[in-house]
């Protein structure tokens, strides 16, 4: 099913920067991390919220996915053109859906969705108990910001 659903995602354009990886799903430190900010670095404005919000994804699909099970996995994918940058992470899905909670329901938990939406400029998911992507949007900065 994650074949599937990966290949319903829209191509980056030739002259996008790609960066893709399958991650153990454990909890530590994300390994497609650095790689993102390696391959980002000089030529991303707002990479702090790109690194938080692919931080709040990974541990997301970790903490609420099947892809926190013992040998589960997701997939990574950034890509940066320029339109700007689009997150991708792919889980193995869960009984839950992804959705925003409400701010007076919170404990400890609960704010990974609400600051992708307050980082992000779109986010979105799509698929099934099987497989699940997630999708956030960072368009790209005005000749102006830069």
């Amino acid at each position: 099913m994650i074949n599937a659903a990966r290949r319903a995602r829209p191509r980056p354009a030739r002259d996008a920067d790609v960066l893709a990886a399958r991650v153990p799903g454990e909890a530590r430190r994300s390994p497609a991390r650095p790689g993102v900010h390696r391959a980002s670095a000089g030529r991303l404005p707002g990479l702090g919220d790109v690194l938080l919000v692919l931080d709040e994804l990974a541990v997301n699909a970790i903490r609420h996915t099947r892809s926190g099970d013992d040998g589960g996995r997701f997939t990574v994918d950034v890509s940066r053109d320029v339109a700007g940058v689009i997150i991708y992470v792919t889980d193995e899905g869960g009984p839950g859906e992804p959705r925003l909670r409400n701010l007076a329901e919170l404990a400890e938990g609960g704010r990974g969705l609400l600051t992708v939406d307050a980082l992000a400029a779109t986010w979105s998911w799509t698929g099934d108990p099987k497989s699940r992507i997630i999708r956030a949007t960072f368009p790209a900065p005005s000749p102006r910001e830069m």
